[in-house]
């Protein structure tokens, strides 16, 4: 067997499917770290070596299942450069938090997708599970450092994709947000080497 044959190889669809993986766990990380929902309906799932939360309740998994599948056919055809989830504040919709999902577009392994006739990436699968780990622990450590949110919060996910997708229905157009006043942290990336995944938080400081 040659070494090229015995190549990792990821697929556009693969590595969109693990962009989409890596969302589903960070929302419900942030939704249960962030205490918008009472722990005991959350789940523990095993998943990149580590335990994770994962909600319970019908709705928010109905809700992240559709927004998730819509939203790997758009990386799928490049066409979503960030996704948000907002926390408001349910009784004036103030946005007190903001965690920004950054896509950016890779062109994988140029050799091996030329003699597939395909965009493929070369990336070893356990290289970017343990980048996604990394993540995903930051993420956790990270809400030690945000605001305590003192009031009855609510979640949205806004999806920035290009105007020319049909959106789908029971979706809405929704305006970007901002926070006033917001403070800003980075988290670490990983990379598929088909798709770069940044994480932000931005939060309000409180007076």
């Amino acid at each position: 067997m040659s070494q090229q044959q015995t190549k990792n190889c990821i697929t556009l669809r693969g590595s969109a499917q693990i962009i989409c993986e890596y969302l589903k766990f960070a929302m419900n990380a942030v939704l249960f770290q962030r205490g918008l929902y009472p722990p005991e309906t959350f789940k523990t799932a095993q998943q990149y070596g580590i335990n994770l939360f994962l909600s319970d309740d019908p709705q928010i998994k109905d809700f992240l299942k559709n927004l998730l599948t819509q939203s790997e056919e758009w990386i799928l055809n490049k066409k979503v450069s960030k996704l948000s989830l907002i926390i408001l504040n349910v009784a004036n919709k103030e946005v007190l938090e903001c965690w920004d999902f950054n896509v950016q577009y890779e062109e994988g392994d140029v050799e091996l997708s030329k003699e597939k006739n395909d965009t493929v990436g070369s990336k070893d699968l356990k290289k970017i599970q343990q980048e996604i780990r990394d993540v995903m622990l930051q993420v956790a450590a990270t809400i030690s450092y945000l605001p305590f949110l003192d009031c009855r919060c609510s979640f949205d996910v806004l999806v920035h994709a290009k105007t020319d997708c049909d959106i789908p229905e029971k979706w809405a157009e929704a305006e970007p947000v901002a926070i006033t006043n917001a403070q800003n942290i980075q988290l670490k990336s990983f990379s598929t080497s088909l798709h770069k995944m940044e994480t932000v938080v931005s939060f309000k400081l409180v007076d």
